[in-house]
């Protein structure tokens, strides 16, 4: 079966202008998360990073990893996931965000087993928030899940809401940005030229999905990833990198 990982790497960010070129402790963001994602080479899976920008296309072809040009008018990552699958043949297409560099290559795995597993079903990663993260904070996706662990809805917003005061034992999920799909979705997920109502409102794509009925299977990660959206996102995550080269 075939494996294809694709970092979709944009060059323009509203919170964090060049994001996919930062360096952290002198190495470029995108090159860390290619980093985390090199051990699945050996196991035959291929990556490719899919931008809209020359300067990063040139980084990683020089890097001697893969990238391709895809199209400024991508609407979200998953948009230029699908555009590559219009190029490049795989029976699974794995999404792996372009900016979280402490990404795990074995969460990675889980994500392409169970699509091996639950071939109709799109597939994503949850966790627990981390004690260090706030379950207000609107850069974090909240999710909510059924019995089956299949996605009811996923929110910046605090979800599940509680109708008295926020109890220090309850604990929220939020979604690990892993996705697993297959040619057949992407293809549905491309045919949209704008983006759906809930998707629009919450800035999450995977909602587009579940909009149009789409079943999400979400997968529980040992994730200890965090994601780089802002200025101080990356500060925490230079602070990381460097305790872990002591």
């Amino acid at each position: 079966m075939n494996i294809l990982i694709v970092i979709p790497a944009r060059i323009k960010s509203s919170r964090l202008p060049e994001k996919p070129l930062k360096k952290i402790n002198g190495r470029q963001l995108i090159l860390r998360v290619l980093d985390a994602c090199k051990p699945l080479i050996k196991k035959g899976v291929k990556i490719v990073v899919a931008t809209d920008e020359k300067k990063i296309l040139n980084l990683i072809n020089q890097s001697n990893f893969k990238a391709i040009m895809t199209s400024r008018k991508c609407l979200t990552g998953t948009d230029r996931v699908a555009e590559v699958a219009k190029k490049i043949k795989a029976n699974i297409y794995v999404n792996v965000q372009g900016d979280e560099p402490l990404i795990n290559h074995r969460d990675i795995k889980k994500i392409i087993d169970a699509k091996k597993k639950f071939s109709d079903h799109i597939i994503c990663g949850y966790s627990y928030l981390k004690k260090d993260e706030k379950e207000i904070n609107k850069n974090i996706p909240k999710v909510v899940l059924n019995k089956k662990e299949e996605l009811l809805y996923i929110s910046r917003s605090l979800i599940p809401g509680l109708k008295k005061k926020i109890s220090k034992k309850q604990k929220y999920l939020k979604q690990v940005c892993i996705y697993g799909f297959n040619k057949k979705d992407l293809t549905l997920f491309s045919s949209f030229k704008k983006k759906t109502y809930l998707e629009n409102l919450e800035d999450i794509e995977i909602l587009r999905f579940l909009e149009i009925g789409k079943k999400i299977k979400m997968i529980k990660l040992n994730s200890q990833s965090y994601a780089v959206d802002t200025p101080e996102d990356l500060k925490r995550v230079k602070k990381i990198f460097k305790n872990l080269k002591k």
